[in-house]
């Protein structure tokens, strides 16, 4: 099967933003080069988990002697992207997500591949059966600098913040229209 690859190096944008009312958020990693821009889908689990992520790689690079990737400690304020997404064409929704460190261009690398439906699978595999031919796969591979990736995990967190508050007695979201629980047992 073919795999075509939406890469993106030293993005011009590469955000977390969400579209739609809190409880009821689609969480999209945008990314733009140019007048490429790319939308795709993920949980709020997701994002939140990327973001911290990305700041472990990132404090773990700064303790190294010297600092020698010039990883900023916080985030560089040129960078401070609080603006709002692109208009939003949703590519693919994301299953996968892988996370790496690239030290010959001083790149955190995030590589998105598309959710696996088993439906949708099977579906394919009984058209290239009948057609003999592979479906496409695809993934989005983005490389950010040091102070792109913090600002990026930043951001992240902020917007995974900005949802429904917790509940202070059973942590689950408290929706605007009011939220019924218990105490937990003690």
């Amino acid at each position: 099967m073919p795999l075509r690859v939406h890469e993106f190096d030293w993005p011009d944008r590469a955000v977390i933003g969400t579209v739609g009312p809190p409880g009821a958020r689609t969480f999209y990693l945008q990314v733009r080069s140019g007048t490429r821009l790319m939308c795709v889908a993920l949980e709020k689990q997701q994002s939140a988990l990327l973001a911290d992520m990305i700041d472990e790689i990132l404090d773990q690079l700064i303790t190294v002697e010297g600092n020698p990737f010039s990883v900023p400690a916080g985030t560089p304020p040129e960078l401070v992207d609080n603006d709002q997404l692109d208009p939003v064409e949703e590519h693919f929704r994301t299953g996968a997500i892988n996370l790496g460190w690239d030290p010959t261009t001083a790149q955190v690398v995030i590589e998105a591949y598309p959710l696996a439906d088993d439906d949708a699978a099977f579906d394919d595999a009984v058209r290239m059966l009948a057609e003999d031919s592979a479906p496409e796969a695809e993934m989005l591979m983005l490389r950010m600098p040091v102070g792109t990736a913090r600002a990026f995990a930043n951001r992240t967190r902020e917007i995974v913040g900005a949802g429904r508050p917790a509940c202070p007695i059973c942590g689950y979201p408290v929706d605007p229209d009011g939220h019924i629980c218990t105490r937990p047992e003690v």
